[in-house]
């Protein structure tokens, strides 16, 4: 189905939306991981508690597998309120508020209790309020742990990622990050990436290791590299007009859904992960851990980057490792 096929179901299914009572309104959100993904998991979470904090005025119909666009197609159709909701992430919403782009940068947290903290925080909160001018609002973080580099070969050091092409999303600071290292960044949407890594389009990617395992990454990458550059959180997104049209009460129940499920998933992805490691390396993929010094040392040009061109996003960083002071490496 092309976008405007999409488009036309979005708009059927929106029309069948306002024509039922005023009491009731379903929200449709779309995002591009499958129905057994933790994430899908815990956005029906949200629905479910938004219908039963708002006694039913407000509900949540999931669509997974990208059914209603790609990630950048369902931003586009959100900003324009033909889509009411969406999954997307930090990594691709610097592209639509630059304010994001200060939790792209490579090894900011020190841990995920640091990043957990300030995402359900005070920062966390002035970084979803940040794009309402842009025609969106975002709702609730839903952390995703830690990116590491896989793919054919294993990369213990940013040596080993000369002349590879490596998938990243269509966002400056993956491709700036990847640059630094000494790969060579491919943007590509993720639902092209398995064949892109089984025909050599790419060399390799970058993903927090369930990529491995529940859309299969593990059957056309035979090296796992534990370098953990980034943390970068899945955001879930409300157009304004879906926003703008609730009223105080169900916007106020609609944040306690949205912190409810933000711990929930806190909650399950630990178990997952605990258990992706291993399944991982029954797939046949070799996982190897590496020194991050290389690796910290080569992206720190990032960092002065940020300073000299965005004075804002710059103090969101320094406040973000202001907090961090309270946490240990792990």
């Amino acid at each position: 189905m092309n976008v405007f096929s999409k488009v036309a179901l979005m708009t059927g299914v929106a029309a069948v939306a306002f024509a039922a009572t005023a009491e009731a309104r379903t929200l449709r959100l779309n995002h591009n991981n499958p129905p057994d993904h933790p994430l899908h998991i815990s956005m029906e979470f949200m629905g479910d508690r938004l219908s039963e904090l708002t006694d039913g005025a407000w509900d949540i119909q999931v669509f997974p597998n990208g059914q209603l666009g790609n990630q950048r197609e369902s931003m586009e159709l959100v900003q324009s309120c033909v889509l009411d909701m969406a999954k997307s992430n930090a990594s691709e919403l610097e592209a639509f508020e630059p304010t994001y782009s200060a939790l792209n940068l490579p090894y900011l947290f020190l841990s995920e209790d640091h990043q957990f903290d300030v995402l359900t925080g005070e920062i966390g909160q002035e970084i979803l309020d940040a794009s309402h001018d842009k025609g969106f609002q975002g709702v609730a973080f839903l952390i995703e742990g830690a990116r590491s580099f896989y793919g054919n070969k294993p990369i213990n050091t940013p040596a080993d990622l000369q002349g590879m092409k490596i998938r990243v999303q269509p966002s400056p600071s993956a491709i700036r990050m990847v640059e630094l290292l000494g790969g060579s960044p491919t943007p590509l949407a993720y639902g092209e990436l398995y064949s892109a890594l089984q025909q050599g389009v790419v060399d390799g990617a970058e993903n927090n290791p369930t990529a491995l395992t529940t859309v299969r990454h593990g059957e056309v990458a035979d090296y796992f590299s534990l370098d953990e550059h980034t943390m970068i959180p899945s955001v879930v997104v409300i157009s304004n007009c879906a926003w703008d049209a609730m009223s105080d009460d169900d916007k106020a129940a609609f944040r306690q859904a949205a912190q409810e499920a933000m711990q929930f998933h806190r909650e399950q992805w630990d178990a997952i992960v605990s258990t992706t490691m291993g399944e991982i390396e029954e797939m046949g993929v070799t996982v190897n851990t590496v020194d991050k010094a290389p690796f910290i040392e080569a992206v720190q040009p990032m960092y002065d980057e940020v300073k000299g061109n965005s004075p804002a996003v710059a103090d969101l960083v320094d406040r973000i490792q202001a907090e961090g002071a309270n946490y240990s490496d792990n």
